[in-house]
């Protein structure tokens, strides 16, 4: 974990992926390698003013480029990835957030058809602060101007799926992808299973901020200059996407309907009690039920994606995934990216 490698990846316009599997890796990386990376927004940079509307200026199903994927040697199904977030910066000091036809948690959708019209289609161009770290909406229909301070995240970080499938990179699952949780900020870990040979992980969909749900479908999306540190944890299963910060561990489950996503997320914290913190299962659904926090992710999406994250601080002193958030917390310390 000392002197890690550094590697810089900034992909030119026809150098992103689009799906999660089915795309060849753009780098071949060591386990504890840094990623010092540059992701483009969910419409790849093409909404830029409030003209720019995405059923005019963006081609369906080229939406949500993602920076990658890396092959990590040695990786091996039933291995899991560890991807540390460094540090999660905008790059522009300009952010777009839109309504799309048919698209949302409050309109008439493909799925979801009734006779209203769909709702119109409208842009917003949230002003970036970097200095401050805020970032201003403004009003389309008056003259309402709200500055709001900034959580930078990333709506999307996966593997390559299992069984030889390749999913839109819109899509979240078992393999992560746009899961769209605002807890996937600076200073987590993401763990990620493996299902293929190399892992084949990618990230991209950078929010300046999002509330918890995405309601409309679209956060404040914005280019990112992301560092990561990939690390390989060998022969350690994690069926679903989780999440270790400072405070909290934290399950993802995602599905429609939506009380699937909740139950997938909620037992697989129940699972985590019971691996790595010494309860039996039917303790560990109590002492959850009791104390987890769930809160959503995304209720928009191909699949929506639920939350379940509990305190450190409540639970027994207990390594979890062999210690490795912490020690990547350590290398995160001495970069200078």
């Amino acid at each position: 974990m000392t002197d890690p490698r550094i590697l810089t990846v900034r992909p030119a316009p026809g150098e992103y992926a689009w799906t999660f599997g089915g795309a060849p890796p753009v780098a071949r990386i060591a386990p504890g390698t840094v990623l010092d990376l540059y992701t483009e927004d969910c419409f790849a940079g093409r909404v830029r003013s409030e003209k720019d509307l995405v059923s005019e200026v963006c081609e369906f199903p080229f939406l949500n480029p993602q920076t990658g994927p890396f092959h990590v040697e040695g990786a091996e199904p039933g291995d899991t990835l560890a991807v540390h977030f460094v540090s999660i910066e905008p790059a522009r000091d300009w952010a777009a957030s839109t309504t799309v036809p048919l698209f949302g948690a409050l309109t008439s959708t493909h799925t979801t058809a009734t006779l209203q019209p769909p709702l119109p289609e409208a842009v917003w161009i949230w002003q970036l602060d970097r200095a401050r770290g805020t970032a201003e909406f403004s009003a389309r229909d008056g003259d309402i101007r709200v500055e709001l301070p900034m959580d930078p995240m990333h709506g999307t970080v996966g593997v390559a799926p299992a069984n030889m499938e390749v999913r839109s990179a819109l899509v979240p699952d078992a393999h992560g992808g746009n899961m769209d949780t605002p807890e996937m900020r600076a200073g987590v870990t993401c763990y990620l299973g493996v299902n293929v040979e190399g892992g084949l992980v990618s990230l991209g969909d950078g929010h300046a901020r999002q509330g918890e749900g995405e309601t409309c479908g679209v956060a404040v999306e914005c280019a990112m200059h992301t560092v990561v540190i990939v690390e390989l944890l060998k022969g350690l299963a994690t069926p679903w996407p989780r999440i270790e910060s400072d405070t909290h561990i934290i399950s993802t489950g995602s599905a429609r309907p939506l009380e699937d996503a909740f139950r997938i997320s909620q037992l697989d914290l129940v699972q985590w009690l019971v691996r790595d913190y010494g309860f039996s299962e039917v303790d560990a659904y109590q002492f959850a039920t009791q104390t987890v926090e769930s809160p959503l992710a995304n209720v928009c999406d191909i699949n929506y994606t639920c939350v379940a994250k509990l305190r450190k601080e409540w639970l027994p002193a207990r390594e979890t995934h062999r210690g490795i958030h912490a020690r990547l917390r350590e290398t995160a310390a001495t970069l200078r990216c």
